[in-house]
C-alpha cells in the first residue's frame, strides 16, 4: 500500500513532468524561425527528448490511475460496497 508521502511525491513528479514539457513545447514553438545548423540540431535533440518525456509521463499517469483503481477496488471489497452508488462514493473518499 502506498504511503500518503509516496504518493504525493508521484503527483508531484507528473506534476513537474508536465510543466517541463509544456515549456520544452514552448521553447521549440517560439525557436522554429531561427535557421542556423545549430540552432536545428539542437531543436531536433530537444523533440526527441519531448518525445520520450510524453511517453514517460503516459506511462506514471496509467500506473497512478491503476494504483488508484486497485485501491478503490480493495476499498470496496473491504467495506464490502454492494451498490454502483456505494462504488463510486468510496473512489472519491
Amino acid at each position: 500500500m502506498e504511503t500518503p508521502n509516496r504518493a504525493q511525491s508521484q503527483e508531484q513528479l507528473i506534476g513537474d513532468l508536465r510543466l517541463v514539457i509544456e515549456n520544452a513545447e514552448e521553447l521549440l514553438k517560439n525557436t522554429d524561425h531561427y535557421t542556423s545548423v545549430l540552432y536545428q540540431n539542437a531543436r531536433a535533440k530537444l523533440a526527441l527528448a519531448l518525445e520520450a518525456a510524453n511517453e514517460e509521463l503516459a506511462r506514471f499517469e496509467d500506473a497512478q490511475l491503476e494504483r488508484m483503481m486497485a485501491a478503490t477496488r480493495a476499498a470496496n471489497e473491504r467495506f464490502r460496497d454492494r451498490t454502483g452508488e456505494q462504488r463510486i462514493l468510496r473512489a472519491f473518499h
